[in-house]
């Protein structure tokens, strides 16, 4: 992107993920855009009592940013709130402090992802009126692992290729996919890995979780990607999301 493309955007679609105080009156925001990616903004004077940003700059809500600048931190000309996303509330509240936790962990600045932006607001939209928020989720992580590039291998087993049958037992290996399991004989690769039945990965597949058993071996198997792409970093909403919330 040339610098001159940099230094003025205008009327870009937006969610704010984060934000915090920045001097005595303004904001630095950790937005993620739909063309841009996620970037960081500083919104001057934010924080004064008679602002007419105290009441756009919320997290989850659909937002039109106009900002300038071309160095690591943007500034903010001007923000406009789009309505139609109802204001989360209790669990799905928190399921979005985790969506966000996600994303700031997981994507880079100023690295573009339009079809995540748009599956993001889908996804606040189904937290929003669907009761089914650990459902909800599981279809955002796996989606997004799948924009990171680590799309998950669902249908095939490793090596062969051979069509994943819903009867039959496997071990899901990170940075594999599933291995035929070996019932305990000391096969190798075959050893290693999580347990999971084959129905659960045809289900994840098709992003459905309706059945009990899928619903918990699809939650352990997301657990164990989604920590190994962070590096060991801890997510707290995902701890306070356990704790009050089997999700």
């Amino acid at each position: 992107m040339s610098s001159s493309a940099k230094q003025r955007i205008q009327d870009e679609p937006a969610f704010v993920l984060h934000s915090y105080p920045f001097r005595e009156t303004s904001l630095i925001l950790d937005v993620f855009s739909r063309k841009h990616g996620r970037l960081p903004i500083m919104a001057r004077g934010a924080r004064r009592p008679r602002s007419a940003l105290r009441g756009v700059l919320l997290n989850f809500q659909p937002l039109q940013l106009s900002w300038f600048g071309k160095g690591e931190v943007r500034t903010l000309h001007n923000a406009e709130w789009q309505g139609g996303q109802p204001y989360l509330q209790g669990t799905a509240l928190m399921c979005g402090f985790y969506l966000n936790e996600l994303l700031l962990n997981l994507l880079a600045r100023d690295d573009p992802h339009e079809q995540l932006f748009d599956y993001y607001r889908a996804t606040l939209y189904r937290l929003a009126h669907e009761t089914d928020h650990a459902a909800t989720l599981r279809c955002f992580e796996k989606h997004l692992l799948q924009e990171l590039g680590y799309a998950l291998a669902l249908e095939r087993e490793v090596g062969n290729g051979k069509a994943i049958q819903s009867e039959l037992c496997y071990r899901y290996a990170v940075e594999r996919g599933a291995l035929p399991d070996g019932n305990g004989q000391d096969n190798g690769a075959a050893q290693t890995g999580l347990p999971v039945l084959g129905k659960t990965l045809l289900d994840m597949a098709a992003d459905d979780y309706a059945d009990p058993l899928t619903a918990q071996q699809s939650k352990q198997l997301m657990r164990m990607l989604l920590n190994h792409h962070l590096g060991g970093k801890i997510l707290h909403t995902r701890e306070l999301i356990k704790d009050l919330q089997k999700l």
